[in-house]
Order: C-alpha cells, then structure tokens, then sequence
C-alpha cells in the first residue's frame, strides 16, 4: 500500500512540474516579439516614458509651451543650415588639383564644366573667375569677389540665431521657474488656503518651477551644440573659400599664356 501511494505522488509531482512548464513557456511565447525582445514589455516601457514626458510636460505649466516653440525653431535651423552646410561641401585638395591640372594644360572649357557639375559656393566663385579668364586680372579678381560675397552670406545664413535661440529658452525656463515659486510661496503665505492644501500647492509651484529649468536647460544645449558644429562648420567653408581663390587667381596670373591659348566655350 506505501508502495502504491508513493508512486501516485510521484506522479502527481511530475504532472504538476509538466504544467507549470507548459504555462511558463505559453506565456514567454507570447510575450516575446519575433525579433526576440519581450513585446508586452516593450510596449509598456515606452508607454510609461511617453507618459513620464508627458506628465512633466504638464506639471512645468505655461512656460512649457514657450520653450517648447523655441524647441521647435531650434531644431528646424539646426535641419536645414546641417542641410545646406553639408550639401555644400566639396573636396577642397581634389577640387583645387583638378583646376590647377586644366589650368596648366590650357583647357578652361573643361574646368567651368567641372565647376559647373560641382554646384557648391566653391565652385561657383571660382567659375565666375575663370568665364572672365580673357579679361585683365583686374576683372577676374573682381568677379570672384562678386560671387564670393553672394555666396558666404548664404553660407553663414541663420546659424547666428542657434546661440539667440540657447539664450531664450534657457531665460524662458528660468521665468517659468520664477512664477512657479512665486505661486507657491504666494500660496503657503495666503490665509484664507485651507492648511493641509498649502503642502500639495507648495509641491505642485516647486514642481512646475523645476520642469521649467530643466526643459530649458536641455534646448538650450541642444541649441548650443548645434551652433557650435554648425558654426565650426561655416568657418571651414569660409576658410576652404578664401585660401581656394587666392590659388585658383594665382594660376590664372602665373600661367595667363597658357589659359589665353586654352580659351573658353562660347
């Protein structure tokens, strides 16, 4: 008789342990998404960040919203000037090898076609000066310098408004932080708040003054690393401009017999 009741224990334990197997793996089935992270997980994790934001959004009160419209032009010039910048580089060395290689060897039809395809400020400034190769160095000179101040202001266009914008969103959340305390301080001295609310106003004025800081704080450096690759970045192709047309001007006066015999298209 022990024999047999120790056996159908036995068993009952292992069916048991079989269950709760079967059930542990059910449910990790269906919590795990195809490319193998928890998805039940997952989604609730940016749920609850989304909704964090969102709360703290709030609790910073009106000021949020100002920052929040600096936030937005901050990161539109940051987009289009990283745009621009970076669509206007060219590879000064090759750039500048290729025009002095069509420039010795008398072939200015060819080095306005290059300049032509290049589309960059570069490029641009330094075909004005080569269509008037023909001309009294004078006049090339001054043609590139026509085209050099069209195109460095369009370079250096709005970058300037990044350091404003840092400025004014860090300034909003300090007058965000500033009326919050003042609310709160005003409402912890009132006499006719009722006691046990003076502690929750008092905590709901800190809170909002807090997020206002904060979120101030985060544009502004965002605003300010922006400007500052941005900035570094203008600079460069100013830089790349300057040196590249002194050189280019420099082979056309060197070599004036060579580029008079290469012509130009007409």
């Amino acid at each position: 008789m022990r024999v047999w009741l120790e056996a159908k224990r036995d068993s009952l334990e292992v069916n048991c342990s079989l269950a709760t197997q079967l059930r542990g793996e059910g449910s990790r089935a269906q919590a795990v998404h195809p490319n193998g992270c928890p998805l039940a997980d997952h989604t609730r994790t940016e749920d609850g960040s989304m909704a964090a934001v969102w709360k703290h959004f709030k609790e910073g009160g009106w000021g949020m919203y100002v920052i929040l419209f600096w936030s937005i032009i901050t990161v539109g010039v940051i987009v289009e000037r990283s745009l621009y910048l970076f669509g206007a580089s060219i590879n000064k060395d090759v750039f500048l090898a290729t025009m002095q290689k069509c420039i010795l060897a008398g072939d200015i039809a060819k080095a306005v076609k290059m300049c032509s395809a290049a589309n960059a400020p570069l490029a641009r400034i330094v075909q004005a000066g080569l269509v008037k190769v023909n001309r009294p160095d004078e006049e090339v000179q001054a043609a590139m310098d026509e085209a050099a101040l069209r195109e460095v202001p369009r370079i250096a266009k709005n970058t300037g408004y990044l350091a404003l914008l840092a400025n004014l969103s860090m300034l909003s959340g300090l007058l965000g932080t500033v009326s919050g305390l003042i609310v709160s301080f005003g409402a912890v001295s009132g006499e006719s708040v009722d006691p046990s609310q003076k502690a929750r106003i008092l905590a709901e004025g800190i809170s909002e003054a807090m997020n206002c800081t904060a979120f101030g704080l985060i544009i502004a450096i965002i605003g300010l690393i922006g400007f500052a690759v941005l900035n570094g970045k203008t600079q460069s192709l100013e830089d790349d401009i300057n040196e590249s047309s002194v050189q280019v001007l420099n082979l056309v006066v060197t070599n004036r017999q060579k580029v008079n015999m290469g012509g130009l298209p007409g």
